[in-house]
């Protein structure tokens, strides 16, 4: 059996691993597969690189994650996070939050995944201080969403539900900051 810090290390393909990059590599062929029977699909090469290179993004950091911390709840609360990031941006350059992807309002969200970046490295990456900045990312989404009702509803409506995304991510971060306190009393 191998220790707990090979498998966090990296040595070895773990499920959650295997699970992860593939999907991440179904994800992007499924496009190209759906393109054999629908002319609705038009990806170009530019398209699947974009995407390619966000899945492989989202993948890495998962991966830092689970170096950063042995702890379950932190690693699912990072997860969630990176989970809700990719979304976030690819809604946006796929058909846009609010009104179309060529809508300048949309840019707004890439300041949600900044406040949820700069949050995370002012913490230090530490599970207490990675709630704070996950609410903040919650709640800037939310604000976001708000401001955009006026021009459409339903995506307004659609990016402010990306706030409770953000919020459970905070919520699970908050739990692994709690097991970690207590563990560290116990040593």
């Amino acid at each position: 059996m191998e220790a707990v810090t090979d498998i966090v290390a990296g040595s070895r393909w773990s499920r959650w691993r295997i699970v992860m990059w593939g999907t991440a590599t179904f994800l992007l062929l499924l496009p190209a597969i759906a393109m054999q029977f629908t002319s609705e699909v038009d990806w170009d090469a530019r398209d699947f690189v974009i995407m390619g290179v966000m899945l492989a993004s989202a993948c890495a950091v998962c991966e830092l994650a689970a170096r950063a911390s042995s702890n379950g709840a932190y690693r699912t609360a990072a997860g969630i996070a990176v989970g809700t990031a990719l979304l976030t941006a690819w809604t946006n350059l796929a058909v846009g939050m609010i009104g179309s992807e060529s809508n300048p309002y949309n840019l707004v969200f890439a300041g949600v995944l900044g406040i949820a970046l700069v949050g995370a490295i002012v913490a230090r990456f530490e599970a207490s201080g990675m709630a704070r900045a996950m609410i903040a990312a919650g709640l800037a989404q939310a604000a976001a969403g708000a401001f955009g009702l006026t021009a459409d509803v339903r995506g307004a409506l659609f990016s402010m539900g990306f706030s409770g995304l953000w919020l459970l991510s905070a919520l699970t971060f908050r739990v692994a900051a709690r097991q970690l306190a207590a563990s560290s009393k116990l040593v």
